[in-house]
Order: C-alpha cells, then sequence, then structure tokens
C-alpha cells in the first residue's frame, strides 16, 4: 500500500513511517515540522529515515534510506498545498497523525490548537473525499475522556465534558470524521492514545522532561503531589496497533448501536498499556535506569490535567488480538539507553 502519513517528524509518526517502510509499504510522509520543541529533534528523526533538510522540501524529497520513502514540508492548514500532494501522489490510506499537541500549552496558544487540529484535520479529512481516499485513521487521544471517574475508561462512556481546548478539538476531529463516513462512505478509524513514550519521544513529555532534569541535576516538578496514574503505552506497542488498524479499517456494522446508530464505516478505539502505573513509581523507574536520584517539587494538579488514565482496550484486542507487552522497566531502560546516546556529548 501506499500510506500517506501526516506528522512523520513527529514521535508517533517517525516510527509509523519507519515500520511500515520496513515491511515493504511505500510512504508519503507530511509534517510542518513547527517550533513547538527542539526543531533539531525532528530533522534528527528525518534524517534517520534518510532525509535531508534542504530547500526543497515543500516539492517532496527522496529518503536515502528508503527508495518507496518521499516526505514533502507541509502545514496541514495550507490545503491548496494537501491537495496538491494528494492530487501528485494518490495514496491508498491516511494516517493523520499531525497536530498540535499538549494539554497545558492549550491555555497559552489556543489558536494554533484550533488552526492545526480542527481546520488542518478538516483540510485533510475533505482531501480524502475529493480524491477518492476511504481509509482514514486519525489520532484521538485519551484527554477527550474529560474528568471521568469511572475506570478503565471505554469507548462507551459518554466524552461530552471536555476540560482542555487540545480536548475539545479531538472531540471535534471524532464528531467530523462521523459524519464523512456517514455522509460520504469514507473509512474512518479513531485512536485514542493513552500517554506515548519512548527512544525519540517528545521533549514536553514527562519521561524526557525527567530525564533532562536529571542529565542536567535539576529539580523535577511532580503535580497533584505524585498522586496521579497514567496508562503509560511504549511507542513499539502502540505502533503495532496502528499499523493493523491501517491495514484492516473500520467496516460499516451490520447492526445499528448505540455508538453507531447510523451503521457508517466509522470505529474509534482505545489505544494503551490497559495497566496504569503509579507516577511515583513511573520516576523510580527513571532513578534506576539513570542510576540516580531526583530532587522533586511537589505541585498541585495543573489546569486541563486529569489525575488518571486506564485504557480499556477490549475491543482493539478482540478485532485486532492487541496485546501490548512492554513493561515499565523495560520501556524507561530503552528510553534511557537512547537518550544516553543522542545527548552523550553532554552527559
Amino acid at each position: 500500500m501506499k500510506i500517506l502519513i501526516t506528522g512523520t517528524a513527529g514521535f508517533i509518526g517517525f516510527h509509523l513511517a519507519e515500520q511500515l517502510l520496513s515491511d515493504g509499504h511505500s510512504v508519503v510522509g507530511v509534517d510542518q515540522v513547527n517550533s513547538y520543541y527542539d526543531v533539531n529533534l525532528k530533522k534528527d528523526r528525518l534524517a534517520f529515515s534518510g532525509i535531508t533538510w534542504n530547500n526543497e522540501l515543500e516539492e517532496g524529497v527522496g529518503s536515502t534510506k528508503y527508495e518507496n520513502y518521499i516526505f514533502y514540508k507541509a502545514s496541514l492548514e495550507d490545503k491548496t498545498k494537501i491537495n496538491s500532494i494528494f492530487e501528485k501522489e494518490q495514496p491508498d490510506a491516511v494516517c493523520n497523525l499531525a497536530a498540535q499537541a499538549g494539554v497545558r500549552y492549550s491555555l497559552e496558544n489556543p489558536d494554533a490548537y484550533i488552526q492545526s487540529n480542527i481546520i488542518g484535520f478538516q483540510n485533510i479529512i475533505e482531501a480524502c473525499r475529493t480524491y477518492k481516499v476511504d481509509n482514514l485513521c486519525y489520532a484521538s487521544s485519551s484527554s477527550v475522556y474529560g474528568g471521568n471517574e469511572d475506570l478503565p475508561f471505554s469507548t462507551t462512556d459518554r466524552v461530552d465534558s471536555p476540560i482542555s481546548l487540545y480536548a475539545a478539538t479531538k472531540k471535534s476531529n471524532e464528531l467530523v470524521a462521523h459524519t464523512y463516513s456517514h455522509l460520504f462512505g469514507i473509512k474512518t478509524t479513531g485512536l485514542r492514545f493513552f500517554t506515548v513514550y519512548g527512544p525519540w519521544g517528545r521533549p514536553d513529555m514527562a519521561l524526557f522532561l525527567f530525564a533532562e532534569a536529571m542529565r542536567k541535576g535539576e529539580p523535577i516538578n511532580v503535580f497533584n503531589h505524585g498522586n496521579m496514574l497514567r496508562d503509560f503505552t511504549y511507542v513499539d506497542d502502540i505502533v503495532t496497533g496502528v499499523v493493523n488498524v491501517i491495514l484492516n479499517p473500520a467496516q460499516a456494522p451490520e447492526k445499528k448501536s448505540e455508538l453507531n446508530p447510523t451503521k457508517a464505516p466509522y470505529k474509534i478505539y482505545n489505544i494503551g498499556n490497559n495497566n496504569p502505573v503509579k507516577l511515583m513509581d513511573f520516576i523510580y523507574a527513571i532513578e534506576e535506569a539513570f542510576g540516580g536520584k531526583f530532587k522533586m517539587n511537589m505541585m498541585e494538579l495543573q489546569a486541563g490535567d486529569v489525575p488518571s488514565t486506564y485504557a480499556n482496550v477490549d475491543d482493539l484486542a478482540h478485532d485486532f488480538n492487541y496485546k501490548p507487552d512492554t513493561t515499565i522497566k523495560t520501556g524507561i531502560e530503552k528510553f534511557i539507553s537512547w537518550y544516553k546516546e543522542y545527548y552523550k556529548e553532554s552527559i
């Protein structure tokens, strides 16, 4: 298959592209490469995949590592550019992972979320309709569950009360996807990701922030006084699930259901570890892997954050035999090993 992936300079998109390319698929990568976090990390991810950073990226640059990989530097908000890529490349499937990420940043720069996550998503799904791509997988988020206190979170739970703009934009994506599935028959599959971590991870995520603090000998901020549960999910487990979903898109159900009364070819899955970990245990595992001790600033719960996330992944397990099996100890050790290699000159 030829699969167009947005966000291939990002964390999950980079790993997904590598897996699909290794499996023999063709990949069309699209990424704005914005400065929300260190652009050099994004460029290094692209370089690992054989994409050389130069002024020709907007017109599409082929990989020196994979003959079946081409990358375009483009913003999802640029409808003309997105349409031109679809028209030129004619993908068989699309996986939309590009988005303005982060719950806390949405308090500082809400416009970035509207532009990227709503307008950008609309441009992608409309391009799917225009260019006859009937297989769209896209990133939603566990944040849509808001202040839900019923654990584990299930896709049957109501998600009408987001507590961050980021969560609201992701819920919006799910609603738009359902509309396009119903009206135009596009097979759409939304994935609610739960706290993904691993090598080449995002610098604004807890694991990276904690590793940075350990490297620099700085204290860490521990929110909600450490009374947090997170369904930390190793990136390889995530990618396995995403690949399965791309290759087996949502189908119209035989019968109507409360979640799909229109019988649209539309599906939502939780994709997580199904095994929440206490934040303090997560921190202790980092200390063990790094061989050091943190100084900790105990903080109140941040606006927009939730104290616990826990994914019910029964649907994904049933439909795709999804079984995440990377332990926190193993996953953190792999991340720290990569981190020390990546920053070897400053450790």
